[in-house]
């Protein structure tokens, strides 16, 4: 009867905290309503020395990009929010320690994936599009811009690049549940650069200066990564050595 009771109590916690998002979430999305066209204006003008001119090929095409970006703005503004009802929801089954170790997660997701996007805004996603500006001037096309397709393109290669900036958490999460050691971090180190070589390769133009602005910047993250790890792993190694000493063995 005492675990049909925390079953029922979990779970209207969890209802709980699945209407304050739900809530939030459509309260960003309004915002994202009215910022959409601003956000759009900006993004077209912010692209360093390029200037691109938007077409529309279908009547809908406005519409699905005005509701496209209002609903990735209301996303991003509730990410936040969603991760911290996850950590306040596993809270009370977390150890004093878990949940302060936890806890930071959320802002460093946050501002990890936020730096990522900026990065491959403001770096990579000027270089890629004059290379393809010059390809299509050397094969004798003109470009005309469709609204939809360049947003897409857009989405599909600034959303990789901040996924790509969450490897130091990711990295510090699988050693904290124990995956990761700095051993097998060094077995593996030269296979991840050659790993991330590839993926530099696969979102950068094909020119040697535009892989170089993207895999080294991910090589950093990685070397950061390796970093955070062995601090952690050397930090509970001294834990545990002091715990042992603390509580030595009763005779």
């Amino acid at each position: 009867m005492d675990m049909q009771q925390d079953v029922v109590l979990h779970l209207t916690e969890l209802r709980k905290r699945l209407i304050y998002i739900a809530g939030w979430f459509l309260g960003a999305l309004c915002l994202g309503l009215y910022l959409a066209p601003h956000l759009l204006r900006f993004i077209q003008s912010n692209l360093g020395s390029l200037n691109v001119e938007w077409s529309v090929f279908a009547l809908s095409d406005g519409l699905l990009v005005y509701m496209k970006c209002a609903m990735l703005f209301g996303f991003a503004a509730t990410l936040p929010f969603i991760l911290y009802h996850l950590w306040a929801f596993a809270r009370p089954g977390l150890t004093v320690r878990e949940a302060k170790g936890v806890v930071w997660f959320v802002p460093a997701s946050v501002a990890l994936f936020a730096c990522g996007v900026l990065f491959g805004y403001a770096v990579a996603l000027p270089m890629m599009i004059q290379f393809m500006i010059k390809l299509n001037h050397y094969i004798g096309a003109n470009e005309v811009y469709g609204l939809q397709h360049f947003v897409s393109f857009l989405l599909s290669f600034l959303f990789p690049m901040g996924l790509a900036f969450e490897m130091p958490l990711v990295m510090l999460f699988l050693t904290l549940i124990g995956v990761l050691t700095p051993g097998r971090i060094k077995t593996v180190r030269k296979y991840a650069y050659v790993a991330l070589a590839i993926i530099g390769a696969c979102i950068s133009p094909p020119d040697f200066v535009s892989h170089l602005s993207v895999t080294i910047p991910l090589i950093v993250l990685f070397e950061i990564s390796v970093f955070v790890s062995w601090r952690y792993s050397a930090a509970r190694l001294r834990r545990l050595a002091d715990g042992g000493h603390a509580n030595p063995n009763p005779t």
